[in-house]
């Protein structure tokens, strides 16, 4: 969306899941850098930011599977680096920094709507680490460095290296693939969600927005229409699916992350920003993307697009350390 716009990009990436293409492979951009725990510590990491506008942070591990298998980890790359990152941002003259945060750190707070002046109450070490970074940071903020949080609610929709572990996707996949509806928890816990797509367009309005609009400022990402309880999600699915039925994972129980969020202040705020999916429609656009990809339950499930299993598998064959850095292979010629 951005190079659309005409925006000059660099990425840093460390490309952990190079090997989980899905379908069309993402747009390759110029890298100055890999790991973001490596650059943050780099003697010329500020020379390399010289001359940017803005950094969009969206670099860490991206799930509670992963933020649990190892916390210190989660800590390490989700909060330390991305606070040197801002530091090192604000050294270099970089005028904005968009952080990706997330809905998670509102965590367990119940079934009541809450805005962005709500009280963080995560119960993850994923949430913890976006909730500390977003503390951090925006005391930072000053006339020449202006931070703006973002917080997502939970993602979905269709993109070149998809996540499973998201709870549209999944269920989606679960039907297409097995005819069963497969709820891992109770489903009585209150999600807002919003299509990968819809995400995207957030970044580019506030990148592009007034300073004045996102100063310091912290945005709920989504709408409050697509707030939803797990089980209505599932059953969205379930009649989209001829044929399908609803099941639970055995030992399903109630999930202790429930969060419903009013995300009504960044339409306000960035009139720019017109989300356009819906639950319905973005099942509507998986179901056609598993058909086309010929999914079949093994792959969403296994080693190649379950982020978790994914790591640990690569881990175990050396191409990552037990921290997650790539490793350079010996190969005999």
């Amino acid at each position: 969306m951005l190079l659309q716009r005409g925006h000059d990009l660099a990425g840093l990436d460390s490309d952990l899941f190079a090997a989980c293409d899905f379908g069309s492979a993402p747009v390759e951009l110029p890298k100055i850098g890999t790991d973001i725990r490596d650059f943050a510590q780099r003697d010329d990491a500020v020379d390399a930011l010289r001359g940017f506008d803005a950094v969009i942070h969206l670099a860490g591990l991206s799930n509670d599977p992963l933020g649990d298998y190892r916390p210190e980890l989660t800590e390490a790359i989700n909060c330390t680096a991305s606070v040197d990152l801002a530091r090192l941002a604000k050294q270099a003259g970089v005028e904005r920094f968009l952080f990706a945060s997330s809905c998670s750190n509102y965590g367990a707070s119940g079934n009541d709507y809450i805005a962005e002046d709500g009280t963080f109450n995560p119960v993850t070490p994923y949430g913890e680490s976006k909730a500390a970074v977003e503390r951090a940071v925006g005391p930072m903020a000053d006339e020449t460095f202006s931070p703006t949080f973002l917080r997502a609610s939970t993602a979905y929709g269709l993109s070149p290296r998809i996540r499973f572990d998201l709870v549209v996707n999944n269920l989606t996949a679960w039907a297409f693939t097995t005819g069963e509806v497969h709820l891992k928890s109770d489903g009585t816990a209150w999600r807002p969600i919003v299509h990968v797509a819809d995400i995207a367009a957030a970044y580019v309005a506030a990148v592009e927005a007034p300073r004045e609009a996102i100063h310091n400022a912290a945005f709920n990402v989504g709408m409050t229409e697509e707030n939803y309880l797990i089980r209505d999600i599932a059953e969205i699915v379930h009649k989209m699916v001829p044929g399908s039925t609803l099941g639970f994972a055995k030992g399903a129980e109630a999930d202790k992350r429930n969060y419903r969020v009013n995300c009504d202040l960044i339409r306000k705020v960035l009139p720019e920003y017109q989300p356009q999916w819906t639950c319905r429609k973005g099942v509507e656009q998986l179901l056609a993307a598993y058909a086309d990809f010929g999914l079949k339950l093994s792959e969403f499930e296994g080693e190649r697009f379950n982020r978790i299993a994914h790591m640990k598998h690569r881990v175990e064959q050396g191409t990552v350390d037990a921290d997650f850095r790539p490793q350079v292979q010996k190969v005999a010629a």
